[in-house]
């Protein structure tokens, strides 16, 4: 028999909000993390904006010793040990002592796109083609796309399944449910989830070239037309890490943890780049199927979706998005659920942007919210022809959500689509 698996800590690390107490604070009151940056403007970057987390020296120690941070440059791994640890913490559950045996019962997925570009590009710009094995011994860890995971296993001294995943948007989404798999199906007692993306030109340059990342709000930051509107022109490239921490309802109620929502479900597919899409394009079929595969597994109906956690990206695809969950919950106008996009606020974190959404999913299910698009006060025609206005929240509103969900579509035509509720 499967076992009923909840979320009992989360940590983030977000442009707008380092830590669940100042992240929650900051979507509350639709605080952007998005801000221009002098070096992309210098390197001829059509989007000279971005959006990733302040981490101060101090903070960095009360995670990594003064001999882990020797030659250590790898804002991803440094992003996902932050937040996984600080999920560890939030489910109150202790790291192995050195001196003892692993945690035989706790795994970790932890997922990434690319790991350690800056650290790479660094330890090549050093060296030239005869002197390869001058790369640095700490160059390996640093940027295999297990880093995160390898680093969080050994600060943890976890013993079950530790790895990584790599699904590029839908990575964090993806991780959820195959932690979800693994401690429902009693292969594991804990799974510590979530995914993280590096930030800086390195990364960034590629989406600028590809002219997805708007190039229209370089000198207002705060004005960046959000998900949704009239004006989106694509979005701003972001960074960072989210985490939470699962086990089984039963596990949880034993230990007298805080139970942020309980996962019902979910499901993971590819559109094959067929049917309209491509490597960077959704297929409409395959994001309709998803969704509704995901209610089958998880036993609702698509009346019951209460509110929708949108992947929705200011891009032309916005549109396409909302018509794809209309037709896959049958439900459109009024009685379409409340949506919105965390996007509006932290910019696109791409394969961090799963997981940093749903720790605000979570948020907003726990403390009865829904936090605003901002930067959306003109919707987009076709949107608006689709669903009544007021199912896109401007301003915060309290509301007491029950069932909600979650998709992530990503490059690839991968997507991934979870349902939570809260107990």
């Amino acid at each position: 028999m499967r076992k009923r698996v909840v979320i009992t800590g989360l940590g983030v690390v977000a442009p707008n909000g380092v830590g669940v107490t100042a992240f929650s604070e900051a979507i509350k009151n639709g605080v952007s993390g998005i801000a221009f940056f002098p070096e992309l403007r210098d390197l001829n970057f059509s989007c000279q904006l971005g959006a990733k987390p302040h981490i101060s020296e101090d903070k960095k120690r009360e995670y990594l010793s003064e001999l882990q941070l020797r030659n250590f440059n790898s804002s991803s791994i440094l992003y996902g040990v932050i937040a996984g640890m600080d999920a560890l913490k939030d489910a109150k559950i202790e790291p192995a002592n050195p001196k003892e045996e692993p945690l035989w019962d706790l795994g970790i997925i932890f997922g990434s796109g690319t790991s350690g570009v800056e650290k790479f590009r660094e330890a090549i710009y050093k060296i030239d083609d005869k002197n390869v094995r001058r790369l640095g011994s700490t160059s390996v860890a640093q940027t295999m796309t297990s880093g995160v995971s390898a680093y969080l296993g050994g600060l943890i001294g976890a013993g079950n399944t530790v790895t990584a995943n790599s699904s590029a948007c839908a990575t964090g989404t993806e991780a959820l449910l195959l932690g979800y798999d693994h401690i429902a199906n009693g292969k594991a007692k804990y799974m510590l989830c979530g995914s993280t993306s590096d930030s800086g030109p390195y990364l960034w340059g590629g989406f600028d070239a590809m002219k997805v990342t708007t190039y229209k709000f370089n000198d207002a930051p705060n004005k960046v037309a959000g998900p949704m509107s009239a004006e989106a022109s694509g979005f701003v490239p972001g960074s960072g890490a989210g985490a939470y921490f699962l086990e089984s309802l039963e596990s949880a109620q034993k230990r007298g943890a805080t139970i942020y929502a309980e996962i019902l479900g979910g499901a993971v597919n590819n559109g094959g780049q067929r049917g309209g899409g491509s490597m960077t394009a959704p297929n409409s079929a395959a994001v309709q199927k998803c969704i509704k595969d995901a209610l089958v597994n998880a036993n609702v109906t698509g009346d019951e979706i209460d509110y929708i956690n949108g992947h929705l990206t200011a891009t032309i695809k916005d549109p396409d998005e909302i018509e794809n969950w209309s037709l896959a919950l049958n439900r459109r106008g009024a009685e379409f659920p409340y949506i919105n996009s965390l996007k509006g606020m932290v910019g696109h974190c791409l394969a961090a942007s799963g997981s940093i959404e749903i720790v605000s999913a979570m948020l907003q299910l726990q403390e009865d919210f829904i936090f605003p698009n901002v930067n959306c006060e003109n919707l987009h025609p076709e949107i608006d022809a689709l669903i009544a206005s007021e199912k896109i929240p401007r301003q915060l509103r309290k509301s007491t959500l029950q069932t909600i969900a979650k998709a992530s579509f990503g490059f690839g035509d991968v997507n991934a689509c979870v349902i939570f509720k809260k107990i």
